[in-house]
């Protein structure tokens, strides 16, 4: 009996590490300074692969007024890429300008990083690998593609570009 209790111990521990938490992931802000996820518990995030000349930009606007109306439940954070058509060529200065200037941005904005391939950014591993998040597995298709974070860390879904920031697909989940 003492053989099995020892078995069942190992077996939980080697599952509950298989799952990476998703509050220890390293991520920096536009400006370099890290993003503490764990600071956000008891809040639901939304991450949103960004660019400035993709036919999606005017998503900003929206991606700003679900921020200014869910703040006390919703951390929006938008994440430049420059994977998909150079449509992210800018550097650190040149996206926070582009934000704020063009559309008024006051959610959080990451550096740029790359959401596919082999530089993929850790959180875009969790994100993306059912390993990893415990939910599904999904591709990055185009920018501006949605993930929803739930007040305890685990993945709720992902919407690909096409579904606009204030959708009921993505309110409904907050709400």
């Amino acid at each position: 009996m003492k053989h099995i209790l020892v078995i069942i111990m190992i077996l939980t521990s080697t599952l509950s590490q298989a799952k990476e938490s998703f509050y220890d992931i390293k991520l920096n802000d536009i400006n370099g300074k890290q993003i503490d996820l764990k600071s956000f518990e008891d809040k639901y995030i939304l991450f949103v692969n960004v660019a400035s000349k993709c036919g999606f930009t005017s998503q900003y606007t929206d991606l700003e007024k679900l921020h200014q109306k869910y703040q006390n439940d919703l951390v929006v954070i938008g994440l430049p890429c420059n994977q998909f058509g150079g449509q992210e060529p800018g550097d650190a200065e040149e996206i926070k300008n582009f934000c704020s200037s063009n559309y008024g941005v006051t959610f959080i904005i990451s550096e740029k990083i790359e959401v596919k391939g082999e530089g993929m950014h850790p959180l875009y591993q969790w994100l993306t690998q059912k390993d990893l998040n415990g939910k599904t597995s999904s591709t990055v298709k185009w920018n501006f593609q949605k993930y929803v974070v739930d007040k305890n860390g685990e993945l709720l879904n992902y919407f690909y570009s096409m579904t606009g920031p204030l959708s009921n697909k993505i309110t409904s989940l907050i709400e």
